[in-house]
């Protein structure tokens, strides 16, 4: 026939420059249910008996391991790497017989075939007829890392504390190695012990540079957070760190460190403000001192922000845990203060003590993301350490939050006209003219003293209508005083 030339692509190294050469050779294998479908199914019901956060990324493991169709190639030739414990007789003929291997009993462990002699032979027999080969091979990573749960808990050497912490309760780690990492741990412990090796499982996602492309050495775009401690604080690092999702791939942020320097300043600044106020009775920062019902409104909604963080923490959603925190706090900050500010000012014991109780609870819900911030402030007025103090609890209010929706929604809406107008927000307002359904307006009763008060309105106007509209007319500048006459 013809004689022509060809193309076809052969596979490279990564890093060399000759083609691979396939080599066959005897590896180790460890069964996972590549071809046991019993043994698959089996590992699929133990991925249904995890607890996966989020719950989606449990599809990943099933999807993997109903696709298995080989099993665990485990053996590496590589130098370094945890050794078979397993040596050859060598024939008389100086051939190795790799049939019949040699195995280490379980009470010598750990061995290293390369420099100790099987049991009833001396080191001089390595490699002579009549003797033996230690096995060449090391295992792969994933083999020895898959044992992590069972080397912390001190599987051998203390079966007291194995008894008390396995199966462990939690395995944190990224997305990409739940088929590796994840699976073969399950593997191990299904094999050895015969249960799951943790109860839950944590999924993260990558951090992805600022272009949402993975971060690499070898590409050369990993971005380091040193230079960001010094420049935000290691709190806003940690901040933009706990805002991303579970599971979700999150994108280097300095905008986000940012947001977080200004959240923890914030929170020194409030925490001196209403530190400031001598406390009329050291039974102020309970609940049982509360009386207004603008400020049971506010620890009722408090409560709802502990409940929701705390099951949120259960179900490991930190950043949903932060989430409900920080929006309840800058509400708390915008809104509640500037409401109650004057009769905090007045030593109004209500005001004082719902404050209090409500600092108390944010400087807690705060700890896991602010840890350094809150320290210090929980420094301020309470002994011991934030970090050693317990979760927040609800606080016992019986308050009505569409006391504060109402009268924060009508506050927001006379700060807005002074904005527009392009006055000062302590400027007066002759009269504020609520438009609104009969239900809120009922509400706004409870707060318009301190509506009146933090808006510096003379006069408040309610008028049943459909739907919200609050028309505020400013009073006049006040005239500029005389000047001196000259004596």
């Amino acid at each position: 026939g013809d004689l022509r030339p060809i193309t076809h692509p052969v596979k490279f190294y990564e890093r060399g420059d000759r083609p691979l050469e396939i080599v066959t050779s005897r590896q180790w294998y460890i069964r996972n249910g590549g071809r046991d479908e019993a043994l698959r199914a089996a590992l699929v019901a133990r991925g249904e008996e995890l607890r996966w956060h989020p719950e989606y990324m449990r599809h990943r493991y099933a999807n993997w391991v109903e696709g298995l169709n080989g099993d665990w190639l485990i053996s590496r030739q590589r130098f370094f790497g945890v050794p078979f414990p397993v040596w050859y007789p060598v024939l008389a003929d100086g051939t190795v017989d790799l049939d019949r291997p040699i195995l280490a009993d379980a009470a010598s462990l750990p061995v290293d075939p390369s420099t100790e002699a099987p049991a009833g032979f001396t080191a001089d027999q390595r490699g002579a007829p009549g003797g033996f080969v230690g096995d060449p091979d090391v295992m792969d990573t994933w083999a020895t890392s898959s044992l992590t749960p069972q080397i912390g808990g001190h599987w051998v050497d203390d079966p007291d504390l194995f008894a008390r912490v396995f199966p462990m309760d939690m395995r944190p780690q990224s997305h990409e190695i739940i088929r590796t990492w994840l699976f073969a741990t399950v593997v191990r412990a299904h094999y050895e012990q015969g249960s799951l090796p943790f109860s839950n499982a944590a999924i993260s996602g990558w951090i992805l540079d600022p272009d949402r492309k993975k971060m690499s050495k070898s590409v050369g775009n990993v971005v380091t957070p040193t230079e960001y401690f010094d420049k935000y604080g290691s709190d806003a690092v940690r901040y933009w760190a706990a805002s991303a999702r579970p599971g979700m791939d999150t994108a280097f942020d300095e905008g986000q460190m940012k947001i977080g320097r200004k959240l923890a300043t914030k929170l020194l600044n409030v925490s001196k403000f209403v530190l400031g106020f001598a406390v009329p009775t050291s039974a102020a920062v309970t609940s049982a001192a509360v009386t207004s019902p603008l400020d049971a409104a506010m620890l009722t909604k408090l409560a709802g922000v502990i409940t929701e963080a705390s099951a949120a923490f259960d179900d490991f959603d930190y950043a949903r845990a932060l989430e409900r925190a920080e929006e309840f706090f800058w509400w708390f900050c915008d809104d509640h203060v500037e409401l109650v500010k004057a009769r905090a000012y007045a030593a109004d014991g209500s005001a004082l003590a719902a404050l209090r109780a409500a600092l108390s609870a944010l400087h807690r819900l705060f700890a896991p993301f602010l840890p350094f911030t809150t320290e210090e402030v929980w420094q301020w007025w309470q002994e011991g350490s934030v970090h050693l103090a317990p979760w927040p609890v609800p606080p016992d209010a019986d308050g009505d939050v569409a006391v504060l929706d109402a009268t924060s929604s009508v506050l927001v809406a006379v700060r807005r006209a002074k904005t527009e107008a392009k006055v000062s927000q302590r400027a007066a307002v002759e009269r504020c003219t609520v438009h609104a359904p009969a239900t809120l307006l009922a509400a706004l009763v409870h707060g318009t003293p301190d509506l009146r008060d933090a808006g510096s309105i003379a006069e408040l106007v309610t008028v049943v209508a459909d739907e919200l509209a609050v028309e505020v007319v400013l009073a006049p500048p006040a005239a500029p005083a005389p000047a001196a006459s000259a004596p």
